[in-house]
């Protein structure tokens, strides 16, 4: 008599769902399927190419080599060398830095260099790996007050930092208050450039605590040169075809929480009912869901009902507690100049806009872009990111209105910088108009993406890292066996970046999620994890 395979289906294909089906395929023990419900393989993972270069719409970096599963898989695979330029090829440009106020001033580094290294003082204080020897600033973390957040942290490390510096006696009020006021947006740079790194749309709804708590592997950050959709496809190679099933997005997930499963012929009825937008069904005995904390957000609520019965309120608890926020790229292609006379090589332009009184040309979604820099050293391919509701506000602008809003903020910022002198001799003088003409725009856009709503998690005041915990628990919890009944374990398993303590928000975090339901699985089944 043969024994059928207990089915599992995994619900996504991006770097938790591939993970956790390679893993579970090798085992070869178990009926598997993966369903997709885009009509492409890698979620948040998504290479694609902009006039000739290979660019990252999605996850872009290695966030540190060593021990990186993600770096080890690059590595076996070839994947970190490639004869098409690709972003990010030279890293972040840091020695061709230029800063510069909104009306076009650069900004000397003797006022950059000490709001710089105090911001990295502060954060790395708030990751807990460094002890502040100034009392006066910290004292900002306020003897960790367990409702502050990092927003409130890192301000009041601005003012203790104020305080701390002993006024020239030579400067006048005005001079010292333009200097406070050029400091002050150097800070709001920075914070804008950690709002990218943690998608919180505002610093202020970002937890103190949870910094310390998240782990960054050591070593360079790099990219993968043929594409992080590289490492997708590696993982997906030990699949058959038709394994994975693109465009079946599912749209209810029936489970039995409560009632029991009569056994018959010693067998049991599949727990699991998945239901797809196209009306069909599919059963389970176990099913790894890995979509987005965004998606989970939506469809806790009654109206969405992704679940029935609904999820159980430890679950819906920390689903919403968490944050989960929006970060887009957006690509400029320049118009390329011939004229070598003229021909200007774009550095890493760090913006510093005007707290107090702003430049009303530019468009408010652009105030809190941090920077903007060629994708690698000599490329006419610009880079800038945006975080929350600007993020959101870039999806919905056509081209016109994005290459409109990036001029006049570009030329705000040309107008009268030496780095830039001949742009002006370029466009005949006028402050209006940039040397800089965009060609073409591209933008990602996963806030509207119904497949993601959003790009990754963070920990939110309100919520901690055990609310990451909870997001992994899988359900139903417990199980009992009696004589002729028993309630089926692990029904429902959770994967993805949102449920890891540690490397939330990351691809790696994602894979070790895949893996540890993989392996929860093989061990319910007595394998032995290898």
């Amino acid at each position: 008599m043969v024994t059928k395979k207990p089915k599992v289906v995994i619900i996504g294909a991006g770097m938790a769902g591939l993970t956790a089906a390679n893993k579970l395929y090798t085992a070869e023990l178990l009926d598997l399927c993966v369903v997709e419900g885009g009509n492409r393989i890698g979620g948040r993972i998504n290479t694609s190419e902009f006039f000739g270069d290979r660019i990252e719409m999605g996850a872009t970096w290695i966030h540190g080599i060593g021990g990186s599963p993600v770096y080890n898989i690059a590595q076996h695979i070839n994947s970190l060398q490639s004869d098409q330029p690709w972003e990010c090829m030279d890293g972040l440009l840091e020695t061709e830095v230029v800063t510069i106020s909104e009306h076009g001033y650069g900004l000397n580094p003797s006022l950059v260099d000490p709001i710089t290294n105090l911001f990295n003082k502060l954060m790395d204080f708030a990751q807990g790996k460094l002890v502040l020897e100034d009392k006066n600033i910290a004292k900002s973390s306020n003897g960790g007050n367990l409702n502050m957040s990092l927003g409130s942290f890192l301000r009041r490390g601005l003012d203790a930092y104020w305080d701390s510096v002993k006024d020239d006696n030579q400067d006048i009020e005005l001079d010292k208050w333009r200097k406070r006021s050029l400091e002050q947006g150097v800070f709001a740079m920075f914070e804008n450039i950690q709002r990218t790194y943690t998608s919180a749309g505002d610093l202020q709804m970002l937890d103190f605590n949870a910094e310390s708590e998240y782990r960054m592997f050591p070593g360079e950050e790099i990219t993968i040169a043929k594409g992080y959709l590289s490492v997708i496809e590696a993982l997906a190679s030990v699949l058959p075809a038709g394994l994975i099933q693109l465009g079946r997005k599912v749209s209810k997930i029936e489970w039995q929480p409560d009632e029991s499963l009569q056994i018959e012929n010693g067998t049991s009825n599949k727990p699991v009912k998945l239901h797809f937008v196209d009306g069909s069904i599919m059963f389970a005995d176990h099913v790894i869901v890995t979509v987005s904390l965004g998606v989970l957000k939506q469809g806790i609520h009654q109206d969405s009902g992704m679940f029935n019965p609904p999820l159980p309120s430890f679950k819906t608890q920390a689903i919403s507690r968490l944050g989960f926020g929006v970060v887009n790229k957006l690509f400029l292609k320049l118009h390329p100049i011939h004229d070598e006379e003229y021909a200007i090589n774009f550095p890493y332009l760090q913006m510093v806009f005007n707290q107090s009184e702003p430049n009303p040309k530019i468009p408010w979604w652009m105030r809190r872009t941090a920077n903007l820099s060629p994708i690698y050293g000599k490329s006419n391919v610009l880079l800038s990111w945006f975080a929350g509701k600007e993020a959101l506000e870039l999806e919905s602008l056509d081209d016109e209105e994005i290459i409109d809003g990036f001029s006049k903020t570009i030329s705000s910022f040309l107008l009268n910088s030496k780095h830039f002198k001949k742009s002006n001799e370029l466009c005949n003088g006028h402050a209006n108009e940039s040397s800089f003409k965009v060609e073409k725009v591209l933008k990602s856009q996963w806030g509207t993406d119904p497949l993601f709503l959003g790009s990754y998690s963070y920990v939110a005041v309100g919520s901690s890292g055990d609310d990451l915990d909870a997001m992994a628990e899988p359900l139903p919890k417990g199980t009992t066996i009696h004589s002729n009944i028993c309630s089926a374990p692990l029904q429902i398993l959770f994967a993805g970046e949102a449920t890891h303590r540690t490397h939330y928000s990351t691809t790696h975090g994602a894979y070790f999620s895949g893996l540890r339901e993989a392996n929860r699985l093989l061990h319910h089944y007595h394998c032995i994890d290898i």
